[in-house]
């Protein structure tokens, strides 16, 4: 098991999803159920962001985004990448671009543990909410969603439009199982079937793995980081858990 296998997209693929979400056809017959996710109605995670980069985020002020840090190459003044927010469809004409004025990269990431970063935009989305990260490990259990554009197999390429799929929670000792020291508990969280079959796949990297918290709010545990391929029985998710790094990112944002 190596890092290689982190879920930012090929060359040519772009953003979130899930192996098993695949896009409804269009075909003459009626658009089939899909195995393991749906298509997200317009507005239903109006924070969700596809970044230019060929990964997703999730827009935690209205001029910072959250991403994974193995998404960026480094921190500082960065005008390369274009967020995309504000429709679950990417060619949508009332989609909102912006583009990137710098990066902040986690200090001391080295490629295992610690994935996360931000990128501050040029203009602040305003039309938009935010999503509020976890501070507590109280929501790093259940049932989480996942939603992003990235790709429906193993290998494949971006989707169109967004996609979302429940998984569940795994403990660190059954993801240490899988994935043995390659695993960092303290910083890592887990979720999956164990039977495989939904998943976040490459071009899902730095999306937001969520849930409800107390108040019926959204709130992210969770960025997408790496795994064994895509929805392999067995190999749950990893995901950067976010209650971990909380008030770093918070205190980061507020000064990027």
């Amino acid at each position: 098991m190596v890092r290689a296998l982190q879920k930012l997209a090929a060359a040519g693929a772009v953003v979130l999803a899930a192996v098993s979400l695949q896009p409804t056809t269009t075909a003459s017959a009626a658009p089939a159920p899909v195995v393991g996710g749906t298509r997200a109605a317009q507005g239903e995670f109006p924070w969700m962001v596809r970044l230019s980069m060929g990964c997703g985020g999730s827009l935690i002020t209205p001029q910072v985004v959250l991403t994974a840090a193995h998404c960026v190459s480094g921190s500082g003044a960065n005008t390369s990448i274009t967020a995309t927010a504000g429709v679950v469809d990417l060619q949508s004409s009332s989609a909102i671009k912006v583009r990137s004025t710098k990066v902040l990269q986690a200090p001391g990431y080295t490629g295992q543990g610690k994935d996360w970063a931000l990128i501050k935009l040029a203009s602040p989305i305003t039309s938009l909410p935010n999503l509020k990260i976890a501070d507590t490990t109280a929501y790093n259990n259940g049932t989480f969603t996942v939603a992003g554009w990235g790709a429906a197999r193993e290998g494949g390429g971006q989707q169109r439009y967004l996609l979302k799929a429940n998984v569940p929670f795994v403990s660190d000792a059954s993801c240490q199982a899988a994935y043995g020291s390659d695993l960092v508990p303290s910083d890592e969280i887990c979720a999956g079937y164990s039977q495989g079959g939904v998943d976040t796949c490459q071009g899902d990297s730095g999306g937001p793995m969520f849930r409800k918290d107390n108040n019926g709010a959204w709130i992210q545990v969770g960025i997408v980081s790496w795994g064994e391929g895509c929805a392999r029985p067995g190999f749950p998710g990893v995901y950067t858990e976010v209650s971990t790094f909380a008030s770093a990112i918070t205190s980061a944002a507020a000064t990027l």
